[in-house]
């Protein structure tokens, strides 16, 4: 397998996939936004667009990276070349930084701001007396998150369940994609595809927890996306982990047909090392939820 001369930098011709990913991704959001926001019974049309832009995102990716798989192996990409997809993966991850960022912005302002001035610390003694006064400034119970009187009283869950099993899964499954790692720079195919497969099963796993603890939040804790500020903040930041541990697996399936088929040598398989940082992006994102989340 020949490759470009490194003086040569490889521009592929014109391609619709971004268009397509950009329709995919309105579509989701979209449908996702109204399901969201629908009157009792008239879920159907956002729920619907909303599986409709899942299948075309997960199309999307099939078919462009597809495309990208059989340039590499066509020896189509060169050093500049796989810089540039260095260097485009640590922005992508930058990026989901900010987004998970944002979110636990909004955590802690809520917590250490907005709670304490309902209560009437601070700035909010105004706030206290006139708009709530009977307001019980407490993160995590019913009168702070969210009164019983809007979305019911709710419990919390408890950090050393699930979660804390959830953290050693995690934790473990970044330690099996390590070892895979140290056994593809070294050569060892046998040990390579068996602890990738354990990363992938473990991801599962993780999912598997996640679904039954939001089955346990909604039928035993009451806890939903209407316990106020809590629940919302709860659902967002362990959702979208959710979602990112959920590609993750997918993005960690898929590599590990690849290297079952031999598409990676010792000293060019960008697309294991791109996986490997993007899920130990999620691990660290997960320690961060369960300290800011659970535990505190």
């Amino acid at each position: 397998m020949g490759h470009q001369q490194d003086d040569v930098y490889y521009v592929p011709k014109n391609s619709y996939w971004p268009i397509v990913a950009a329709i995919a991704m309105f579509t989701t959001v979209y449908g996702a936004a109204h399901w969201l926001n629908a009157q009792p019974g008239e879920a159907g049309f956002g729920k619907g667009m909303f599986w409709t832009g899942v299948v075309l995102v997960l199309g999307m990716f099939f078919g462009w990276f597809r495309s990208v798989i059989h340039e590499s192996r066509a020896g189509s990409y060169n050093a500049q070349v796989d810089r540039s997809f260095r260097m485009g993966m640590l922005w992508f991850i930058f990026s989901e930084v900010m987004f998970f960022g944002a979110f636990f912005g909004a955590l802690f302002y809520a917590r250490i701001f907005s709670v304490p001035w309902l209560g009437g610390e601070g700035h909010g003694v105004l706030t206290h007396q006139f708009l709530w006064s009977t307001y019980s400034a407490a993160w995590g119970a019913s009168g702070g998150g969210g009164p019983a009187a809007v979305g019911g009283a709710f419990q919390t869950i408890p950090a050393w369940g699930l979660p804390l099993v959830n953290t050693l899964i995690l934790l473990s499954s970044g330690v099996t994609i390590t070892i895979a790692h140290h056994a593809l720079r070294g050569g060892r195919r046998g040990q390579l595809l068996l602890f990738l497969g354990l990363t992938v099963l473990l991801g599962s796993l993780f999912l598997y927890c996640q679904s039954h603890e939001y089955m346990e939040a909604y039928q035993n804790f009451n806890l939903t996306l209407h316990s106020g500020v809590y629940g919302a903040t709860f659902f967002m930041l362990t959702g979208f982990h959710g979602m990112h541990v959920t590609l993750g697996t997918i993005m960690l399936a898929i590599i590990w047909l690849r290297c079952a088929k031999g598409h990676f040598t010792r000293d060019h398989h960008f697309g294991f090392e791109a996986v490997a940082w993007y899920w130990h992006f999620v691990d660290v994102v997960w320690l961060a939820l369960f300290m800011f989340v659970y535990v505190l």
